[in-house]
């Protein structure tokens, strides 16, 4: 099992505020005006939480469409065959459907910059709390808490900029931050390396956490999620199977039953199921600019331009009268109470990020909760070859969403235990950031072979949803096509000589 122990050591160094050309924060900390009290450094944590969801100044002006959390499930789902696209649009977005990426694009320029900037901050106020002697716990929780954030914030970036871990360690990963004399110009680690550090800063969180905030802040139990995600994504049977029960068997959390799961994700902060969420309020209801806004309208708000494929609604049909997942994709019905379409294509809304308050526009969404855990040491049972554990698993699941009565008792014909695991983990986590990296970094291929404007020269009249379509582009793409990573932004290309390009 690979699993490491460490002195606390408070010494640290941070991370200087940032290398994108053009783009200087308004806001950046610093150890000089940041107090070492512990109100100080609590406000100064508090406000690297807010870069999550908080619009910013960037490359010269304001886009309110640019929040960290918007690029996030954005760059995730629209790449993947969960999602699809009802137009062609200007909008950056739409990169991520057609896969046609560039080192210019706006959502990933963006995502770049707050991700760095999240870990700047949260090593800056590491710098502050390396002046503390004798740290109380409550200081302890918070140099945890940045320890977190900047595991979080690396693993995402590498998500998104690098290859699998699986498919090529020894490939460029990210640019590691960790100190505030590093120079701008700096190369990328490897992958091995990439995910060396998410582990080691994720570990050393874990052991410094121990006065929870609540589930709207960083705890060990998050920091062990994240652990289980890393390791599940190294392929490490042992570790995700290890850091999954930390959390399963800490009596901190359960799975929503079958009758709490439809509110689950309007009442994040209150589940008994969340480990981690992004707490917004009425405040921060962006409306037209909210993560719900591309995939979820009641006929006023929002925009409701993108909606759940006929391939993940096929993958669920089964049992479509009982599933309480179903909850999350809502038909939008027209005056004829038919499925209405937007230019050919159904429109199946998503409702994951929506309902907060009774708002259609208003969620604060969930980063780690427990059926992932379940989820993770299923794939790792199933991949160490113990059917039986990785079958319980998905069967705990099922039974808390209405299924059960459809309990597996043995793989079906013509699939392996991995196959069952990767379609329930597809279900249960629809819309969530996970599905095409879950593909990708499996070897697998992710099939877009259905009606929807990610196919390139898509005209309305081209669509007759009773048969496939044929002969476009981008309808299978294989986990070794280089379109499956995104370009690193023009902005570090242009400051750091170091850096190098994803092909």
């Amino acid at each position: 099992m690979r699993t490491r122990f460490f002195f606390i050591i408070l010494t640290l160094p941070v991370f200087l505020a940032s290398c994108l050309k053009d783009v200087s924060p308004s806001d950046a900390l610093t150890t000089e005006n940041l107090t070492s009290t512990v109100t100080g450094m609590k406000n100064a944590l508090n406000g690297a939480y807010a870069l999550f969801k908080d619009h910013m100044d960037f490359a010269g002006g304001r886009d309110d469409n640019n929040m960290y959390l918007r690029q996030y499930f954005q760059m995730n789902d629209f790449a993947s065959d969960d999602i699809v696209c009802g137009q062609t649009t200007t909008d950056a977005f739409y990169y991520s459907f057609s896969l046609a990426h560039t080192p210019t694009q706006t959502n990933s320029r963006f995502f770049w910059y707050v991700s760095y900037k999240i870990i700047s901050d949260a090593n800056t106020v590491l710098a502050a709390a390396a002046t503390i002697s004798n740290p109380s716990d409550e200081v302890k929780q918070m140099i945890g808490e940045c320890y977190f954030l900047r595991a979080w914030a690396t693993l995402g970036l590498a998500r998104f900029y690098a290859k699998p871990y699986t498919q090529d360690p020894t490939a460029p990963g990210v640019i590691l931050r960790t100190s505030t004399s590093d120079p701008s110009s700096k190369a990328r680690a490897t992958v091995a390396e990439t995910y060396a550090q998410i582990i080691s800063d994720a570990e050393m969180a874990a052991s410094l956490m121990n006065t929870s905030r609540g589930v709207q802040y960083a705890s060990k139990e998050a920091a062990y999620a994240l652990l289980s995600r890393a390791f599940l994504y190294e392929d490490n049977t042992d570790s995700t199977t290890y850091y999954s029960n930390m959390v399963i068997n800490s009596g901190r959390f359960s799975l929503e039953t079958a009758s709490g799961y439809p509110s689950m994700f309007a009442n994040a902060t209150s589940s008994t199921e969340t480990i981690f969420c992004i707490a917004f309020t009425t405040v921060d209801d962006y409306k037209k600019a909210s993560i719900a806004s591309m995939i979820y309208t009641d006929g006023t708000s929002g925009w409701g331009e993108e909606f759940a494929t006929t391939s993940l609604r096929d993958t669920m049909s089964e049992y479509a009268d009982s599933d309480v997942r179903w909850s999350y994709i809502v038909p939008f019905k027209d005056a004829g109470g038919n499925v209405a379409k937007k230019n050919g294509i159904e429109m199946y809304m998503i409702s994951k990020f929506s309902g907060q308050g009774n708002s259609p526009t208003l969620s604060s969404p969930i980063l780690f909760r427990l059926a992932e855990m379940y989820l993770n040491r299923a794939e790792a049972a199933a991949k160490a070859g113990n059917t039986a554990g990785a079958l319980a698993d998905v069967n705990m699941i099922r039974r808390n969403r209405g299924l059960e009565n459809a309990q597996y008792t043995a793989v079906p014909a013509g699939k392996t235990i991995l196959d069952v695991v990767l379609k329930e983990r597809r279900i249960e986590l629809a819309f969530e950031g996970h599905r095409a990296f879950d593909v990708y970094r499996n070897k697998r291929a992710l099939n877009r072979t259905y009606w929807g404007y990610h196919l390139p020269g898509l005209k309305e009249s081209d669509i007759n949803l009773s048969v496939l379509p044929t002969n476009y582009d981008n309808m299978i793409i294989n986990w070794d096509n280089s379109k499956t990573i995104y370009y690193i932004p023009i902005d570090e290309m242009q400051t750091n000589t170091l850096c190098t390009q994803n092909p």
